[in-house]
């Protein structure tokens, strides 16, 4: 059972669509946030709207994404797992998201250094990073590193949630930690001035990468395990590790953050502070792990949701926690604002303006310059 795009969006993004009358109004912003730099730093593009494969952004979806207020956000490339053509896979994946690109010059941007997404910023489009959520596709053809970032992918996830050559991801029981090979694949990644990200790693991998790692990294959509002992969410010296290498880890919108899979907004903002406590705060950042825009909790999304789970649980990838009704959101967030809430919210519990912009893309806008230049 092989794992598409859809699916990696966590069930219910396939039905991801704004609410009514959203394209009419667009949210009354703050200046703080209008000015901000704001980076999904683990998300995806969605057009609920789109008629079949329409490559080009429908209007409506055009008309929503502004009122987000999103400056940029990184974006997955298929697939994940151990498959015997998961190379070609990942070429058509690649191929095809350039064409996406390309039926949207006038609003998408592809995001090669940190300079794009400021240039995105002032001309009002969307920055779109390149990355992948395993490197399965790679193995021990560590040439192929250089090729993805020939082809504009800038951020490579070490392991998925199950073992590859590289080391065990977060689900696989043996908890074996980082191979050889993978520490030579992360000793490429950083020689491509690649970003290594261990999001999905299981402990020891994560643990062991961050040691072995010379340059700054980041765990780009995880929890506190302080808070919910799951293994998706990471240690407290994770955290620290990963901050004292100049690092960011950034925080999810996903069932992990609670242990009934049903996080409060409350929930979501005690994760963020207490990763910042741990880290500090010039070492955190967002990465929803969910579509840009808010979901409709329909029949239709409820269907989706269970085929997502189905699909999942078939392949083996299916994490702890999630069910057949299990929806990729925290509802008390599920709106098209809901970053700039997220900021105002935390600004109600005594963090400055400032802090929260490092939050929304700064701490990320720094971390990609410093890996990737510009």
């Amino acid at each position: 059972m092989r794992i598409d795009r859809r699916t990696m969006l966590a069930g219910a993004a396939a039905a991801l669509a704004a609410g009514p009358g959203l394209a009419r109004k667009s949210p009354g912003y703050p200046s703080w946030y209008a000015n901000a730099i704001v980076i999904d730093g683990l998300g995806g593009i969605n057009d609920p709207y789109a008629a079949g494969d329409e490559l080009r952004l429908s209007d409506r979806a055009w008309a929503e994404y502004p009122m987000t207020g999103l400056t940029a956000v990184r974006d997955t490339l298929l697939p994940v797992g151990n498959y015997a053509d998961a190379w070609e896979q990942f070429g058509k994946q690649l191929d095809d998201y350039h064409n996406y690109l390309l039926a949207n010059p006038d609003r998408l941007k592809l995001v090669e250094k940190a300079a794009d997404i400021l240039a995105a910023k002032r001309v009002g489009k969307i920055g779109i990073i390149l990355g992948t959520q395993d490197t399965a596709m790679v193995g021990p053809a560590l040439d192929r590193l250089a090729e993805l970032k020939k082809r504009g992918v800038t951020c490579v996830q070490l392991t998925y949630n199950l073992r590859n050559l590289s080391g065990d991801g977060s689900i696989e029981p043996g908890n074996a930690g980082l191979s050889n090979l993978g520490r030579a694949t992360i000793e490429r990644i950083e020689k491509e001035k690649l970003l290594l990200d261990l999001a999905h790693g299981g402990a020891r991998t994560i643990d062991e990468a961050i040691a072995y790692a010379k340059r700054p990294l980041t765990i780009s959509h995880t929890g506190a395990r302080a808070i919910t002992n799951h293994p998706r969410n990471v240690s407290d010296a994770a955290i620290k590790a990963v901050a004292d290498k100049g690092g960011v880890v950034g925080v999810y919108f996903m069932p992990y953050l609670s242990p009934d899979s049903h996080p409060s907004g409350t929930m979501l903002l005690d994760h963020i502070y207490h990763v910042a406590k741990v880290g500090g705060e010039d070492h955190i950042s967002i990465g929803t792990d969910g579509g840009v825009l808010p979901l409709v909790i329909d029949a239709k999304a409820m269907a989706d949701a269970k085929k997502a789970y189905e699909q999942r649980t078939a392949a083996g990838v299916a994490a702890p926690g999630e069910t057949p009704d299990t929806l990729t959101i925290v509802r008390d967030y599920n709106s098209i604002d809901k970053l700039e809430r997220v900021g105002s919210d935390l600004m109600k519990r005594g963090w400055t303006s400032a802090q929260v912009e490092k939050l929304l893309g700064r701490n990320l806008l720094r971390l990609y310059g410093e890996v990737w230049g510009g």
